[in-house]
């Protein structure tokens, strides 16, 4: 009998393919971790803890979500990175960490390209700017007059790279001087500004409409090219005069590298259908203002190239330095 001798490397690929059939098939068979980089209560939060809700129904697994804030992101995605490669370990994250950090400090202790895996993007939202309710300013052009008559005087935070370069491309776009507060999360930015520690601050509508809401702090504009549909009479800061702006940010989930492809795959399907499902439009998509946006894993991989690029050309031409 004459054997056909199969190339090396389809046989492997074969090989592959045979083992990691059942497994995917069969998986999860335990809980699934989703490390958050942000503490709980921020929108990556709220929105790990929609599509882990979503997933257990589906599973029957339970998934535990793991806040490790602090670092600008670093605590977290270090984590994740170096979790084992099983599709046990899913790190729901944003811009901050993905997009934007590489830009913004010298040395990062992961490679946002190299140490995961893509799965697929989970949501695009916009940012609101924000004062405290006993803040003399109530629009955004007396921010920018008040910035004007004392530079550097106004202070704003930020505990995320898209609250912070909100903010960098308002001063830029406005032409103003503000003073920068850098916080671990922004929820912690939030309770200073509810305290009046600082003044203003550009955060995640998750986050910074519940308070609006609460009449403790005022919204003065939007971030985004369109009004929040969740706050219609805010005016989008370009609306307010300062032209061209235009700012918002993103959600998408990764698995360590090396994650098999099939397991991959399986994190994707079920990702996906969680984000579309009426459980998680009910407890974050609707109440935050986040569009679904999903995506395979080749597409997030492009994405996330493209949006590195736009955001190292808004950090240098905000002139901001690495740290």
């Amino acid at each position: 009998m004459k054997f056909t001798k199969l190339p090396y490397i389809a046989m492997s690929s074969l090989c592959l393919a045979l083992l990691a059939g059942p497994a995917a098939a069969e998986f999860p068979e335990k809980p699934i971790r989703f490390v958050v980089p942000f503490a709980s209560g921020t929108a990556t939060d709220q929105l790990a803890r929609a599509l882990g809700q979503a997933i257990t129904q589906e599973t029957k697994q339970q998934v535990i979500v793991d806040n490790k804030p602090g670092g600008n992101g670093f605590i977290g995605a270090n984590d994740a990175a170096r979790s084992a490669p099983d599709g046990y370990t899913v790190f729901i994250t944003t811009n901050t960490t993905h997009a934007a950090a590489e830009h913004l400090f010298k040395k990062l202790p992961y490679d946002p390209v190299k140490d995961f895996a893509p799965i697929t993007a989970l949501g695009k939202g916009g940012q609101m700017m924000v004062v405290n309710a006993q803040f003399p300013a109530t629009s955004v052009k007396d921010v920018i007059a008040m910035a004007r008559k004392e530079p550097g005087k106004i202070t704003f935070g930020s505990g995320s790279s898209s609250s912070r370069i909100a903010g960098e491309l308002f001063q830029q776009l406005a032409d103003v001087k503000l003073l920068h507060v850098p916080y671990k999360s922004n929820t912690f930015a939030i309770t200073d500004l509810l305290g009046g520690q600082i003044d203003m601050m550009i955060t995640d509508t998750a986050t910074g409409l519940p308070h609006v809401k609460s009449g403790k702090l005022r919204a003065l504009g939007y971030s985004a090219k369109t009004r929040s549909p969740l706050a219609p009479d805010v005016p989008t800061i370009n609306e307010a005069g300062v032209k061209g702006y235009d700012i918002g940010y993103w959600f998408a989930a990764y698995a360590p590298a090396k994650t098999p492809q099939a397991i991959v795959a399986r994190l994707n399907e079920f990702l996906t259908k969680a984000a579309k499902s009426p459980a998680a439009k009910s407890a974050f998509y609707a109440q935050s203002g986040v569009e679904v946006f999903v995506t395979t894993p080749e597409e997030l991989a492009q994405f996330q190239a493209e949006e590195t690029r736009k955001w190292g050309e808004i950090i240098k031409k905000a002139g901001i330095e690495k740290e």
